[in-house]
């Protein structure tokens, strides 16, 4: 299995195309186009999120009993999300709208669970034959990848609107042929090996639930997500209500994913030079400065919230690539549940945003807090309280967890070549 890392950009790129945009798209176009209410489209995704978090163990056995036929089970899982994909933007409803909606995005949502349970997992063996600090080198290639992703899906639907009267149904024909080529690309990369026989499916997470530092990592992985689903959950809220900026959300989120992006081989050198743990904790201190001065802002704060994106975002990149990295170090040295591990991460982090779901928004209500509206001096403050302050409270906990968890960090090196 020889290295061809941009393979694996480009695949973690396609997963993320499939992930966090469609939230910000899907229920835009099902209410413009087909008239369903914001409140039956809230709550079926809610219900959707339920579901996705339930299953994502039960993906996770799936993955750990096939790993065999990884390449054929990626690969339907791929086409799965494409087929879904095209369902949800360029085939008219066939059945009531919100139920077309919920049967295409179940099937979106558990591809795409599938393929990251398989992508990270897969990811441990790899990193492992990349030599010393592999699970870096493996990390900044694969997140920087996920961040591209995610920008392209943000922003082509609306570049295709002066080419074509059917953005979406476009957007969909552009993420089937990056599934294609992601497809094509990783051909080989996946490892063909059986899975040890397990009567019980539980014991397939034994390993990882029996180790203290792997569930130490997972409480960390769920505490560290929570800021991040507060902030996505609010964002829109707090651009248009705050801020009083409306119109900028686009190119604020754009820019906030950007700074992830970028940011991610400067991470990853760092972490190789100075230890994933301290570089990593360096990046959620720069989190809670960015969120202490969002805490200052006022109406018309635009330069003043694009620097804090910025700050924020660069933060994110080195979330999403030294924890995982962390981890799945950790799982290398355990030997085996790597699916079943990843899908216990998966779930983590799933979790955050169930929890800022059932807790953020019902405390905005009852603050007062209504969107669109000409809310209150007392409302706006706790908008920002809840936006900025609670992440800052969550990341700080992070922080102290994982400076009180010891780690057997590799030794700095001075290779940096990706």
């Amino acid at each position: 299995m020889t290295a061809r890392l941009p393979a694996w950009s480009l695949y973690a790129a396609l997963i993320a195309m499939a992930g966090l945009p469609i939230y910000i798209h899907a229920p835009k176009v099902y209410a413009d186009q087909y008239g369903v209410p914001l409140a039956s489209l809230g709550l079926t995704l809610a219900a959707l999120r339920l579901i996705d978090v339930v299953q994502d163990p039960a993906l996770g056995c799936l993955a750990e009993r096939t790993r065999r036929h990884r390449q054929t089970g990626t690969t339907l899982a791929t086409l799965l999300m494409a087929l879904s994909l095209a369902g949800l933007f360029a085939v008219p409803p066939p059945v009531a709208p919100l139920i077309w909606f919920a049967l295409c995005l179940t099937g979106l949502f558990s591809g795409f669970s599938f393929l990251t349970i398989c992508f990270y997992a897969e990811g441990v063996a790899k990193a492992q034959a990349l030599g010393p600090q592999g699970h870096l080198r493996l990390a900044g290639w694969r997140e920087g990848g996920s961040l591209i992703g995610i920008c392209l899906a943000a922003v082509a639907p609306v570049a295709l609107m002066p080419l074509t009267d059917q953005p979406f149904a476009a957007f969909a024909a552009l993420f089937a042929a990056v599934a294609l080529a992601a497809t094509l690309a990783m051909r080989g990369q996946w490892q063909g090996h059986a899975a040890p026989p397990t009567p019980n499916p539980l014991a397939l997470f034994r390993p990882v639930l029996a180790d203290p530092l792997s569930r130490r990592l997972l409480l960390i992985a769920l505490l560290n997500a929570a800021p991040v689903a507060v902030t996505s959950t609010l964002f829109l809220f707090f651009v248009e209500s705050r801020l009083a900026l409306p119109g900028w959300e686009g190119p604020l989120l754009l820019l906030f994913f950007l700074a992830a992006a970028l940011s991610t081989p400067a991470w990853t050198a760092l972490a190789r030079r100075h230890g994933p743990k301290r570089v990593l904790l360096s990046a959620m201190t720069l989190a809670i400065l960015a969120f202490l001065w969002t805490l200052t802002l006022d109406s018309g704060d635009l330069i003043a919230f694009a620097l804090i994106c910025a700050a924020s975002g660069a933060a994110l990149g080195a979330d999403l690539t030294l924890l995982p990295a962390i981890f799945a170090t950790r799982l290398a040295s355990l030997g085996s549940g790597e699916a079943a591990a990843f899908s216990l991460w998966s779930f983590m982090s799933k979790l955050s945003l169930a929890l800022v779901a059932v807790t953020a928004l019902p405390a905005l209500q009852s603050a007062g807090f209504a969107s669109g509206a000409d809310n209150s001096e007392s409302a706006l403050r706790s908008l920002t309280l809840i936006y900025a302050g609670l992440p800052c409270v969550l990341k700080l906990t992070a922080i102290l967890a994982l400076g009180l968890t010891r780690l057997p960090d590799p030794a700095p090196i001075k290779d940096t070549a990706p």
